[in-house]
């Protein structure tokens, strides 16, 4: 397949690139030089973009503005990079008769759905509450993309979980229940390419957990016990490194969905989080006194 891979200079896309790379011919689209890139340009430069989807099989829309730029940058900004960027290169997409269209959306856009002193259980069902600018560009796009699929252009969102480097104590609690290896998140985008089924589908792709929908009541009041009952290893590890495990966690993040549709399988959990620090990869950050709430 060729493949045209939007943001391929930044993290997702590069990690993305790297799953694709030995299999499909990718054309890799980012306004800042990386070696992943071959095609520099803004997302609004229609002319570059219709050069990159002749004959493409397939979009990866992964550049965005992020939570980061929340307060720095121009709520009308977001909505051009956010919404109108990925409105036009779905609609250009179309119109080269391109295929299937994979978006890269967050889990954030949850936002308030997450009560204090209450663990949700979120899935693809959860209504969206969104708190900021970022979660609400990332909402109206997948609106914007659900208004174009159509039995000749599929469209997949994949809500993906926290990724970025952390504290190594915080990334190894968040992969029982928030978050997901990056590598597990380019993997995704590979499945979502030629999976069957309706022209529109979302998925939440996060780690796999080891809790059950009943344990949000104890994972609210008492998450060390549940733990130490559902993911033992985990609790082992946490002592043997002198960390506090989390007292309470609100929210967990549910990928089923992903793997029956998908066959998604993520592979790096918790143990991967050790054996980075160990090896003192960039993928972690080292320790500092562990937060009470996860």
């Amino acid at each position: 397949m060729k493949i045209v891979l939007t943001g391929s200079s930044g993290r997702v896309g590069r990690s993305i690139y790297t799953a694709l790379s030995n299999r499909h011919e990718v054309a890799g689209v980012d306004r800042t030089p990386f070696s992943t890139t071959s095609l520099l340009g803004d997302l609004n430069d229609a002319s570059l973009l219709r050069g990159a989807l002749q004959d493409a099989d397939a979009v990866i829309h992964t550049a965005a503005l992020h939570a980061p730029h929340v307060d720095l940058i121009a709520d009308e900004e977001f909505y051009r990079v956010n919404v109108e960027a990925t409105r036009n290169l779905a609609g250009l997409a179309a119109e080269a008769g391109v295929r299937r269209f994979v978006f890269t959306s967050t889990t954030a856009l949850y936002g308030q759905a997450v009560e204090d002193g209450k663990c949700a259980w979120l899935d693809e069902d959860t209504l969206p509450q969104p708190r900021t600018i970022y979660h609400r560009t990332k909402l109206d796009a997948e609106r914007a993309l659900a208004d174009f699929a159509s039995p000749t252009f599929d469209v997949r969102v994949l809500r993906m979980a926290r990724s970025f480097p952390e504290p190594a104590d915080q990334m190894a609690a968040y992969r029982l229940h928030r978050g997901i290896d990056i590598r597990d998140v380019a993997d995704a985008h590979l499945l979502a390419l030629d999976n069957p089924g309706d022209p529109f589908q979302m998925f939440v792709i996060s780690a796999a957990t080891p809790f059950l929908v009943e344990d949000r009541g104890a994972l609210a009041s008492d998450a060390p016990s549940l733990i130490r009952l559902r993911a033992p290893d985990v609790a082992a590890a946490f002592e043997e490194r002198g960390w506090r495990l989390p007292k309470t966690i609100d929210r967990v993040y549910d990928s089923g969905k992903a793997r029956r549709l998908l066959g998604f399988a993520p592979k790096y959990g918790f143990g991967e989080v050790l054996a980075q620090l160990d090896r003192r990869s960039m993928e972690t950050l080292p320790c500092r006194p562990s937060s009470n709430t996860l």
